[in-house]
């Protein structure tokens, strides 16, 4: 059987979504920095579902890291039938105080790997009978968010390529799904060094990895161009398409400034 292969599933919604797939008996491909918890996982989820699994511990923010990906599935001869672009972060506070370096890194990791892993993994996937690409989008991807601005324009685009790349290969056996959480139960606010305030407004409507996950592979499995996860965060969509753009900016900057 096809694998699936999930980046960033160590933590978070990647490996919420980890266990979502194992439980539907997909074998599994596991990309992300931690090897500890990437075999951890990988002998927890083999053992309980059991299904095979592999991992490749690699930061795919480093220049030719999507290339290895596609060359150690090529050397282990495993064919993927689902990429799941789940890896990526955010950094808050003004453009202008992050340096140079963590600013392109995080470009690099939310959009060109992800850019590299569909163009270089796409071949493949046209060859299985039936094929899926992910990508984790966010909310933050629907407007312009002062304070966590450079994130939310790389989520833009990764939103604004998925449709696009969905319209390209209809009538392929491809079918490429944008999923748009909001504020998750996870590390983000931790590595994104949120501010109080945000962290306080992202406890009040939380949802679980674990909930996200499991809407995330339906709509992936159904075909859907584009979901946005959760009721309360698809009001907050409509109201950003309804609302004029600079009162939207004001309500965001302060809760991120």
């Amino acid at each position: 059987m096809p694998y699936a292969l999930i980046t960033g599933a160590s933590r978070g919604i990647g490996r919420a979504i980890v266990d979502e797939l194992a439980r539907r008996q997909y074998d599994l491909l596991l990309v992300a920095r931690s090897e500890t918890e990437l075999r951890t996982i990988c002998q927890n989820v083999s053992v309980q579902h059991g299904i095979k699994t592999d991992y490749l511990v690699l930061d795919l923010s480093v220049n030719g890291a999507p290339q290895r990906v596609l060359d150690w599935c090529k050397h282990k001869n495993y064919a993927v039938s689902m990429l799941v672009n789940n890896a990526g972060y955010g950094l808050s506070g003004n453009f202008e105080s992050q340096t140079l370096e963590d600013n392109s890194n995080m470009v690099q990791l939310n959009v060109v790997a992800l850019m590299q892993l569909c163009q270089l993994f796409l071949p493949q996937l046209k060859q299985q009978p039936k094929a899926y690409i992910m990508n984790i989008v966010s909310t933050a991807a629907y407007q312009a968010v002062p304070g966590l601005g450079l994130y939310a324009a790389t989520k833009s685009l990764v939103l604004g390529l998925s449709r696009a790349l969905s319209y390209e290969l209809r009538g392929s056996a491809v079918s490429v799904t944008a999923v748009s959480p909001g504020a998750t139960d996870t590390a983000f606010v931790d590595r994104a060094q949120i501010g109080e305030k945000g962290r306080k407004a992202a406890a009040k409507v939380n949802m679980q990895p674990q909930e996200v996950a499991k809407i995330a592979v339906e709509a992936t499995l159904a075909g859907k161009t584009e979901v946005v996860v959760g009721w309360l965060n698809k009001l907050t969509v409509l109201g950003v398409w309804l609302l004029p753009k600079w009162l939207i900016e004001k309500l965001a900057a302060g809760i991120y400034e």
